[in-house]
């Protein structure tokens, strides 16, 4: 991750590096790792949420947007189905990244009990 944030110009680098650390407040447990080539953070062994620079963005995987309580909050940034686009000439809402973090592993969590108990 640390050569991942190296190779962006130093403001890129600032975003990211805020970014990464909401995430480990929000989850300090959590591994770092690459995966599909973009910083990405795993719980129990499963990809827990993803973040990645761009040039006038960072974007954040999953984002839920089609849950109520994100509805409102993600309407107002661009991006996917399960993405979000933070533009960087915007202040970066880093309570709003820890919260989409809790909410990923609490869905991470549930699934793990969905699938414990079909076995």
């Amino acid at each position: 991750m640390d050569d991942y944030i190296a190779g962006f110009p130093a403001e890129v680098q600032a975003v990211l590096k805020r970014i990464r650390s909401a995430i480990q407040k929000a989850v300090p447990g959590a591994e770092e790792a690459i995966s599909y080539q973009i910083p990405t953070f795993r719980l129990n062994g499963k990809n827990l949420i993803h973040f990645a620079a761009f040039k006038e963005h960072v974007g954040l995987y999953p984002a839920p947007r089609e849950d109520a309580e994100f509805k409102d909050d993600l309407s107002r940034y661009d991006g996917g189905k399960g993405t979000v686009r933070f533009p960087f000439d915007e202040p970066l809402p880093l309570d709003l990244i820890r919260r989409i973090v809790r909410f990923r592993v609490r869905k991470n969590a549930d699934s793990a009990t969905v699938k414990k108990s079909r076995k």
